[in-house]
């Protein structure tokens, strides 16, 4: 299931690397699936996810409804009428105040979200990137709340406890992103579990 250009894809695979391909079911409630269903509903089942590093630490945002202690990685969808690149560069802008510099295709995760039965197809394209510039404010203040510099360690620690700890479908799906970008990027080791539930790799 692929909602942007295949030729797009394909440049950035020669431009950034083939990336894994990853598959999950993850069970979302309600709050969840009527944020997707809206994607949905506009043609949109799929989101860009970038890693960012600032020297040894990762820019991660906050949005308002999180509870305490959830950070993640910046995401967002693509435009109509933009390239994969613009959106993602504008999409970075907005929820952080950066501009980057794009260093791998790393993950491409296809997901079904099943909402009281109900599938709906979502694929994340995940990317690393390198901080160039800016001041780590956000502009989209609607959406996001808050920005941190976070190492791995506390990500992959406190931040990913209270992610699994709130319990819902988004945040599971979020962890099942971040764990399987850190095993790329540092290896399987870096992981010592996996997310428990209907949540899994094939």
């Amino acid at each position: 299931m692929q909602d942007l250009p295949i030729n797009e894809i394909k440049e950035l695979e020669k431009l950034y690397g083939k990336p894994a391909e990853k598959y999950i079911d993850i069970e979302m409630e309600d709050e969840d699936c009527f944020l997707v269903k809206a994607s949905a509903s506009k043609g949109r089942n799929h989101d860009v996810t970038v890693f960012i590093f600032k020297d040894d630490k990762l820019i991660l945002i906050k949005k308002h409804s999180y509870p305490e202690g959830v950070y993640r990685a910046p995401s967002g969808g693509i435009n109509r009428d933009e390239s994969v690149i613009e959106g993602i560069r504008r999409e970075i802008f907005e929820e952080t105040g950066t501009e980057i510099q794009l260093e791998r295709y790393i993950l491409r995760v296809h997901a079904r979200f099943i909402c009281n039965g109900e599938v709906i197809p979502w694929v994340s394209h995940v990317f690393t990137a390198r901080y160039v510039s800016g001041d780590l404010i956000p502009r989209d203040t609607r959406e996001v709340a808050g920005i941190k510099l976070s190492t791995v360690e506390e990500l992959q620690s406190d931040i990913r406890n209270a992610m699994l700890k709130d319990g819902r479908g988004g945040f599971k799906y979020r962890v099942f992103l971040t764990d399987e970008t850190m095993k790329e990027i540092f290896g399987k080791d870096m992981i010592s579990d996996n997310i428990e539930g209907n949540g899994g790799v094939e």
